[in-house]
């Protein structure tokens, strides 16, 4: 089970790397596709030259791509977390206003010598807790109020214990350089496009390259472009979906590996499922969440598994149960009895569990007051003063449950 569960750690681990090296190809491949396109809307030439041309200006702009990346993910890295308070309005908290809380994180760090990160309330309804930061000094963790009224004490350990992995794994930071490379990526598509808008409503004119033969490959040379940028957009996307929903597999993981209670970590995906819409949060920083109700179409642009498949990873990798998708009742009601323990314990039997019918002794009648049950009659048998016979309860009534002798079952 071990072996399983530290397997599937390292597979998500080594896809985690694969996709983000396929990231920063994409800027690249779209930094081409800049260049051929540039060539194909200003110069009349064949296709072999144009993208003889383009592969010069590649290289060209290589380092200048390179380092407008770099500095696109600075400035995110500088404002990042001051973007997420203003937008979720976390305030920190110490184990004098949040003792509960507290202690359950702290315990956790302990327990593997991880430096405490900041913890952080969110006043929402919503069930839901995300990780911030992207240094030691940064490191935050914030909950939901509503995910501490409604989960219990190991439901909510594992819930830190999967953001604590988030933080261990440099999660946010990877996700923080995934959506900045994207949205180079976003912004690259949107320059070729408005581009080949502005030369083809200003009539501009393209000059002559490559001598007079040949000509006429600038069309296909821009159909290439296109192609070119369409494709590493959609790859950007797909890739930072996929980046991110894998991450979520490895934070489920490292919270088992960190509790050793895979059931607490499916019982609190269970109840936090599709009650974690944070009002006024930006898609970003729903894809920190520990799950995101703003699903795509399809599982290819989502940015979380589905609770379903995280759930059944846990049951396979790592031996927990499922009990199934959890009703909760609204925000503001008191649980249930059955969540609160305050449901009467069904009566139980010499030959298992009897209903209890209203009115019946020992049981609330129609007046609503309990009647202490009749005390058993020693002589009672069959009615006649003899014993039940085996596979019969008291007065000769069949028993669906047979008498279990020494050796098993009697039948």
């Amino acid at each position: 089970m071990a072996y399983g569960l530290y397997t599937h750690i390292q597979s998500n681990r080594r896809r985690s790397v694969v996709l983000l090296i396929g990231l920063f190809g994409l800027v690249y491949v779209m930094v081409y596709a800049g260049a051929l396109a540039g060539e194909a809307l200003t110069t009349d030439a064949s296709l072999p030259w144009l993208l003889m041309k383009a592969r010069q200006d590649f290289v060209v702009a290589f380092p200048f791509a390179t380092v407008g990346t770099g500095l696109w993910i600075a400035i995110a890295w500088r404002f990042h977390q001051a973007m997420i308070d203003a937008v979720t309005g976390g305030r920190d908290v110490t184990r004098k206003d949040q003792p509960r809380l507290y202690n359950l994180l702290e315990n956790l760090c302990i327990s593997r010598g991880i430096p405490m990160p900041k913890l952080k309330i969110v006043e929402s309804d919503a069930l839901n807790a995300f990780a911030t930061g992207l240094n030691e000094k940064q490191y935050a963790v914030s909950v939901t109020t509503g995910l501490l009224e409604r989960l219990d004490d190991a439901e909510i350990e594992a819930v830190l214990g999967h953001e604590l992995t988030h933080i261990r794994n440099g999660d946010v930071r990877l996700m923080v350089i995934a959506v900045i490379i994207a949205g180079v990526i976003s912004f690259v598509a949107e320059l070729v496009f408005r581009m080949g808008l502005r030369v083809r409503w200003s009539g501009g004119s393209r000059s002559s390259g490559g001598g007079d033969r040949g000509k006429g490959g600038a069309g296909a040379a821009l159909l290439i472009a296109v192609v070119l940028v369409a494709v590493a957009w959609l790859l950007s996307s797909v890739i930072r979906f996929a980046l991110s929903r894998s991450r979520e597999f490895l934070a489920d993981a490292g919270a088992v590996e960190l509790t050793k209670n895979p059931d607490a970590m499916i019982s609190a995906l269970r109840k936090i499922e599709g009650r974690g819409e944070l009002e006024g949060a930006t898609s970003a920083v729903m894809e920190l969440c520990v799950d995101n109700p703003r699903q795509g179409f399809s599982d290819l642009f989502a940015t979380h598994p589905s609770v379903d498949s995280r759930v059944a990873a846990l049951v396979k990798f790592a031996g927990g149960h499922d009990p199934g998708p959890i009703a909760l009742p609204p925000p503001g009601e008191p649980f249930p009895p059955e969540e609160t323990g305050e449901a009467e314990a069904p009566r139980h039997g010499p030959w298992g569990d009897v209903p209890d019918p209203a009115g019946t002794p020992g049981t609330a009648g129609t007046t609503g007051t309990a009647t202490p049950p009749a005390a058993p009659d020693p002589s009672s048998g069959d009615g006649q003063g003899r014993s039940p016979l085996p596979g019969q309860g008291p007065g000769g009534v069949p028993n669906p449950f047979p008498i279990p002798g020494p050796w098993g079952p009697r039948r």
